[in-house]
């Protein structure tokens, strides 16, 4: 189990309070496609994603970017038991989609960069490193059926 300190909790509770789910979600998940472009393949059925501007206004991009954003709701409602919240998702990820765990990482760099740019200044480095271990042990989470 993942000790955090009341710092950290508050950090993680003020980013969600930012977070724009419509706004973040997409970005997140167009960066994790563009900069990625392997990572393609597990969207194949969203039709167009041959270049930049097709991704950026893919429809169906946007709409899976906002359910990977709210996906995290699950560990911020319960941060001290991150991994069995995760259980299922982590054996849909493996078994059926068997999406290579390391895109799990990626995808959360991505998010992280978006925030980023969103929180400007208010994101400091001790709420970066407290968001950092959030998605570390989401990652982990999401990782544990590979293991």
């Amino acid at each position: 189990m993942v000790e955090w300190t009341e710092e950290e909790r508050a950090f993680i509770q003020e980013i969600f309070s930012k977070l724009k789910y419509e706004v973040v979600g997409p970005k997140s998940l167009c960066r994790a496609l563009i900069v990625y472009p392997w990572t393609q393949r597990y969207f194949a059925h969203f039709g167009n994603l041959y270049n930049e501007d097709a991704i950026m206004g893919n429809p169906e991009v946007a709409r899976h970017g906002v359910v990977v954003l709210h996906g995290l709701d699950a560990a911020l409602k319960n941060m001290d038991n991150i991994k069995s919240n995760y259980a299922e998702l982590s054996e849909l990820h493996s078994e059926k989609l068997h999406v290579d765990p390391d895109n799990f990482k990626l995808m959360a760099d991505c998010i992280t960069v978006v925030i980023a740019t969103q929180m400007r200044s208010s994101f400091t480095p001790a709420m970066q490193a407290a968001w950092y271990k959030f998605l570390s042990v989401v990652v982990s989470a999401l990782s544990r059926q590979y293991h």
